[in-house]
């Protein structure tokens, strides 16, 4: 929003303008000057400050899931964070990282590209340390990978495709897919040397190691999901939200009620020594602590729900429910 002048400004204006000390030339001439900028076209701006702010928040609900799942995995505290969200030329991304570090494609098949997870060589190392039941110290991280390494990371990288599905389902629901993993940034192409992409920066701490995580999404990949990266889609995204909640809700009742569960019917219980138990036979009468006209137990999943009394039903045994057994009541066979 312009400055608003003063009344004394304006006057002294005036003055200045009256006795010739400032020309209208000149203050024409600052004005145009302010206005120009310096614009590089090699590093255009495709993501706007809006689409950045919705990516941000899908990050850092990311970084909550992977520190808690890799908390899991490895068995020690594992703090990430959200650094920054940059959008950077291609080429320049690849100039930033390591010449050998660890580097996970991941196919989006739901928007017919790739994403790259890179991950840094501390890191990776320590995980490695953890998960072979290290004290999760990278002795040396310059080593390089043993397929038993890449094999471990990748069955590992490959769970986090859980967590990245649920932090984009607030947007739309993406289809991960492991696809490799890499060591050289050359010989991985997922973009033009000249395309926009956007690179978020991950910080991770594992005990006494820490190193960065980058997740860098072209642009062309992203192009299809821009409009409901905008906060008025955010903002009304609720109500649709609610909406496939429904949807979803009514579809589960569906599926459950056709479900089989066993159903039990317990004529009672009774106990012998392991002396009788050898010696049983033919013929033999094992006491049972029910009595005869006592109504029986009847299990649900294992679970007792009800008591009824036995009976036939067009010549087949049956039960007849007489009474509903209420949660909470104790289990007392």
């Amino acid at each position: 929003m312009p400055d608003v002048l003063s009344q004394g400004e304006i006057d002294a204006l005036l003055s200045a303008l009256t006795s010739g000390e400032v020309s209208a030339e000149e203050i024409r001439r600052s004005d145009e000057a302010v206005r120009i900028r310096t614009y590089d076209f090699k590093r255009a701006m495709r993501f706007s400050k809006e689409h950045i702010r919705s990516i941000t928040r899908i990050y850092e609900h990311y970084a909550r899931l992977l520190s808690t799942f890799f908390s899991a995995q490895l068995r020690a505290v594992v703090q990430m964070t959200v650094e920054s969200v940059e959008q950077v030329p291609y080429e320049e991304f690849i100039r930033s990282i390591p010449a050998v570090t660890v580097l996970n494609v991941i196919n989006v098949s739901t928007l017919q590209g790739k994403f790259l997870l890179e991950v840094a060589p501390s890191v990776s190392y320590a995980m490695l340390e953890r998960l072979l039941g290290g004290t999760g110290v990278s002795q040396d991280s310059e080593r390089r990978l043993t397929e038993i390494d890449t094999v471990i990371l990748e069955r590992l990288f490959s769970k986090t495709l859980n967590s990245l599905t649920v932090a984009w389902g607030t947007v739309q629901e993406l289809h991960f897919e492991y696809d490799s993993l890499e060591i050289n940034p050359q010989f991985i192409q997922i973009a033009n040397q000249s395309d926009v992409v956007l690179v978020v920066s991950i910080s991770v701490i594992i005990g006494n190691t820490t190193g960065t995580m980058n997740i860098c999404m072209p642009h062309v990949v992203l192009e299809p999901l821009m409009s409901r990266l905008s906060a008025r889609y955010v903002y009304a995204s609720p109500r649709s939200q609610q909406s496939s909640l429904a949807e979803s809700t009514n579809a589960l009742k569906t599926h459950m009620n056709q479900v089989e569960v066993p159903v039990n019917a317990e004529l009672g219980y009774g106990s012998i020594s392991v002396d009788d138990l050898l010696n049983l036979s033919l013929g033999d009468v094992i006491t049972l602590d029910q009595s005869l006209g006592d109504p029986l137990y009847i299990r649900i999943g294992g679970e007792i729900k009800f008591r009824a009394d036995p009976g036939l039903h067009r010549g087949r045994y049956a039960v007849k429910i007489t009474q509903v057994v209420e949660d909470g009541v104790a289990d007392e066979q």
